[in-house]
């Protein structure tokens, strides 16, 4: 049996037209364009919604964290605010008030004699006085060279 077309349709059919039981190749190149376009699209609007993240990392910015958090918080809520305000702490930079805070507190270990980093050791109480219990105290007494002492001496001599 050989496939007849309809007396009713024209001799000369479009080439997108196919015989019956044939593959339609107009529909496989559409349904492949269609899943490309679909991936392009959601990769250009993640690439659009990172942007803010990337400027911050790209910067080296302090406040990176908080843009990446501002960033997630805008893809889950749908809120495009949040995009907005972590593009603008992205391109804003804030001042690092941290290392020198890092550089007095070391230069005060080195004036006490500590080693560095161990001059947060133990948390003072409301005081001003370690809290640790007398027993813990005597076992982790700090030597105080002589020289050391007898210059504060002598300064707490002139101001008292």
């Amino acid at each position: 049996m050989t496939a007849s077309s309809n007396p009713a349709a024209p001799e000369h059919l479009p080439v997108f037209v196919t015989a019956p039981g044939g593959t339609d190749v107009l529909m496989v190149i559409v349904a492949v364009f269609l899943l490309v376009a679909v991936l392009a699209v959601g990769l250009l609007f993640l690439r659009l919604h990172t942007l803010p993240e990337r400027i911050a990392h790209r910067g080296h910015k302090l406040q990176f964290e908080i843009v990446a958090i501002l960033g997630l918080l805008a893809l889950f809520t749908h809120v495009h605010l949040f995009w907005v305000a972590g593009l603008l702490l992205a391109l804003i930079d804030i001042p690092d008030f941290g290392n020198p805070l890092r550089r007095i507190a070391g230069s005060l270990e080195k004036i006490a004699g500590l080693p560095p980093g161990e001059g947060a050791g133990r948390a003072p109480d409301e005081i001003g006085v370690a809290t640790l219990p007398p027993e813990e105290a005597r076992e982790e007494a700090v030597e105080v060279p002589k020289t050391l002492t007898l210059a504060r001496t002598v300064k707490e001599r002139t101001h008292a």
